[in-house]
């Protein structure tokens, strides 16, 4: 059986998985090539693959169509937005995501923007290199409000570094939170509205759904506090960009700090690339050797697994 592995990190922090895979007489291809597919290499690479451990292609119903023996799909991530889940449901295809695995990465990530915001750090750096010596005031995170909407692993995770410095955990989900899980980890639960109102700090941790493209707009940026922050690690097509620029132009919020973007990379002439209360990641946030290697543990054992090969 054929397994194609697209995602670049997988060559470099998963040459154990890879082995296991062979070892077990899995035939395995790998993305060696430092840079992502093309979508026609991926469609040629995919029609003979028995099982896909995928990055950011896009696997639609298009794609399925012409990979007749495809029996697995396993997401090298979380969101599944570039995969007809659908489609592969009917076909009866297995889809996995490898849940937790990044969780710690992308929630220390976020705490770093709120770093970099509250504490001016990027204006700052960036002043100094171009030969100034600015002395911009910043502010204490301790004591500050963080809603964080979506409480799965990524927002549990963010909630316990949040709580370690003294910050005020305000959550909610669009599933029931119980209140037990809330009090263990030293949180307020409350309604979207109550949050926007009540944060400094707003973090989005929500997959990319038909019922949350484009959930934060005018409306709720008209909710938050003139202060706040909005911070994105999620996926770019959650927030409404032009609603949000409009925002942080009439200063109905501070400043955002985004790891993701509607399309990436984004346009060079984007506005909001302009704008100085603007921070942008290159959708890194997941991105470190530690979750890496768990990513290719877990898409590993959900692959062998479905494929009958777990050991």
């Amino acid at each position: 059986m054929n397994v194609l592995i697209t995602p670049r990190g997988f060559a470099r922090y998963g040459t154990d998985e890879i082995a296991r895979m062979e070892s077990l007489g899995l035939s395995v291809q790998c993305n060696t090539t430092g840079n992502p597919y093309s979508a026609d290499n991926f469609l040629e690479m995919a029609k003979d693959s028995d099982a896909i451990i995928i990055g950011v292609d896009i696997c639609d119903r298009a794609v399925m169509k012409q990979c007749q023996k495809l029996k697995v799909i396993c997401k090298f991530g979380v969101g599944t937005d570039n995969i007809d889940l659908a489609y592969a449901k009917q076909r009866g295809i297995y889809v996995g995501r490898t849940v937790g695995s990044n969780s710690l990465s992308v929630a220390e990530h976020v705490a770093a923007l709120m770093f970099a915001d509250a504490k001016n750090l990027y204006p700052t750096i960036r002043d100094v290199k171009a030969g100034g010596w600015c002395k911009p005031t910043g502010a204490e995170l301790h004591g500050k409000s963080l809603g964080i909407i979506g409480f799965g692993a990524i927002g549990k995770s963010l909630a316990k570094i949040a709580t370690g410095i003294g910050m005020h955990v305000i959550i909610y989900d669009a599933f029931t939170i119980d209140p037990k899980t809330a009090q263990e980890n030293e949180c307020t639960i409350a309604s979207l509205d109550e949050l926007l109102e009540m944060s400094d700090y707003v973090s989005l941790h929500v997959p990319l759904l038909d019922s949350t493209r484009d959930m934060i707009s005018t409306q709720q940026f008209d909710h938050m506090k003139r202060d706040a922050c909005l911070l994105n690690a999620s996926r770019g097509g959650i927030v409404d960009e032009t609603a949000l620029y409009e925002a942080l132009k009439r200063g109905a919020i501070r400043s955002a700090c985004f790891d993701v973007y509607s399309s990436e990379p984004p346009r060079p002439e984007s506005p909001l690339l302009a704008l100085d209360n603007f921070l942008l990641t290159s959708h890194i946030a997941s991105r470190t050797r530690e979750a890496e290697r768990r990513t290719c543990l877990i898409s590993t054992n959900y692959i062998l697994e479905h494929l009958g090969l777990q050991q």
